[in-house]
C-alpha cells in the first residue's frame, strides 16, 4: 500500500516554502504545476496546471490569488481571467480550462497527486 501512494503523490515543496495568499511553481512527472497556499490552515492548498491557455505562457502561479463570490481564483497576469482554484475552469471562458490537482500537506510538506 505504502508503495501506492508513493507511486500516486510527488512532494513538492513544504508548505513554508509558500507564502500565504501567493503561489509557486513545481515540476510533478513533467508537468509544470501552480502551487497556491491561501492565509489559513494546511487545507487552504491547492494546485492547477501553470500554463495560461490564453497567453500560452506558463504563468498562473504569479497570478493575483482571490475570490470572486464563493469562488477561490487566481488571476492570470497577462490577460487577467480568472481560474478556479478548486477545479481548474476558466471564469471567462470555461472552453479554456485547466487542469485541478489533489493536493495534501504531510509532514510539513506539499504533495500532489498527479
Amino acid at each position: 500500500m505504502n508503495d501506492r501512494i508513493e507511486q500516486d503523490w510527488t512532494a513538492v515543496c513544504e508548505l513554508d516554502d509558500i507564502v500565504p495568499d501567493t503561489g509557486v511553481c513545481a515540476l510533478v512527472k513533467g508537468t509544470q504545476v501552480a502551487v497556491f497556499h491561501l492565509a489559513g490552515d494546511e487545507s487552504s492548498v491547492y494546485a492547477i496546471d501553470n500554463y495560461d491557455p490564453h497567453s500560452q505562457a506558463a504563468v498562473l502561479s504569479r497570478g493575483i490569488v482571490g475570490s470572486l463570490g464563493e469562488r477561490v481564483v487566481v488571476a492570470s497576469p497577462i490577460y487577467k481571467q480568472h481560474f478556479d482554484l478548486r477545479t481548474g475552469e476558466c471564469l471567462e471562458t470555461p472552453e479554456l480550462s485547466v487542469s485541478a490537482y489533489r493536493v495534501k500537506v504531510a509532514g510539513g510538506k506539499v504533495w500532489i497527486a498527479a
